[in-house]
């Protein structure tokens, strides 16, 4: 009777150790949209587009039409860069929340639970899909507003969204793991502020790489966030058709650097995790 009342309470203590994984990750992202809608921090991702939109098109539009990209309009050129940027702001939000949970100690105390050591970060993960998809939404609006449209049908406009979204998921990923690597929240967002800046205004992004010096222009095409804008304007396409046409040979660099981007940070994420746990 003693063995078989052993062997219950042994059944029931390892039943509630193992909760469902699925409950566990659906639990921790609510943990962290429902306080991103209620303090006003969608309101941020919202704004923030609207922001890089009017910084880049109002002082820029004048002079670049001058000068020439030979696109339909300076708004159909600059696009991309007005979603890359949407990207970026989510991943330094990213890095910043990874950073907080570890000096905060909630990563400590959920290694101390039954479960496993990646579903914070998939947790974080969703709440930062979240984040891109309103961030994207309000990129895609102020574009449209200023004069971008799609030009390369159906197929293509799903493409850019979807690479739109492989990117940003990228950007989100790294700075996670960038975070969770710094420990520090203020470093992790000073940190996080400098690359997409300088490689924003070092790209295809703002200005055709012709005018930009001879001795920097080879940097300024092969770059991520120039593979990037030339893999979302030929999805976007344009009138005139210079936006490049939808080619493995074009398409394979920004899906290359993307998937480069994701592997290096997944394997640096499961490293940090299952050696603190």
């Amino acid at each position: 009777m003693t063995t078989v009342a052993t062997t219950r309470d042994a059944w029931l203590t390892s039943t509630r150790a193992t909760p469902a994984t699925l409950r566990q990750w659906w639990v921790l992202t609510v943990r962290l949209i429902v306080p991103a809608v209620t303090t006003g921090e969608i309101i941020t991702a919202v704004l923030a587009p609207i922001t890089f939109t009017a910084s880049f098109y109002i002082p820029l539009n004048r002079v670049m039409t001058f000068a020439g990209t030979g696109f339909s309009s300076y708004a159909q050129f600059m696009a991309p860069i007005v979603i890359l940027q949407a990207a970026a702001f989510t991943a330094i939000s990213a890095a910043f929340r990874a950073a907080t949970d570890m000096v905060s100690g909630l990563d400590r105390r959920f290694d101390a639970m039954p479960m496993h050591p990646l579903i914070p970060t998939a947790a974080r993960m969703s709440a930062n899909a979240f984040r891109l998809v309103i961030g994207l939404v309000a990129a895609l609006v102020s574009i449209h507003f200023i004069g971008f449209h799609f030009h390369a049908g159906t197929a293509n406009t799903i493409g850019f969204l979807a690479l739109a979204m492989l990117i940003g998921l990228a950007f989100s990923l790294g700075a996670d793991a960038i975070g969770t690597a710094t420990k520090s929240p203020e470093a992790t967002t000073q940190m996080l502020v400098l690359p997409p800046l300088i490689l924003g205004m070092l790209s295809t992004g703002l200005a055709p790489a012709t005018q930009f010096p001879h001795w920097v222009q080879a940097f300024v095409r092969n770059q991520p966030v120039s593979q990037f804008a030339y893999g979302l304007r030929a999805l976007g396409g344009d009138t005139r058709g210079h936006a490049g046409e939808v080619t493995w040979s074009l398409m394979t660099p920004p899906l290359l650097w993307a998937a480069a981007i994701i592997v290096i940070s997944l394997y640096f994420t499961v490293r940090l995790n299952t050696k603190r746990s």
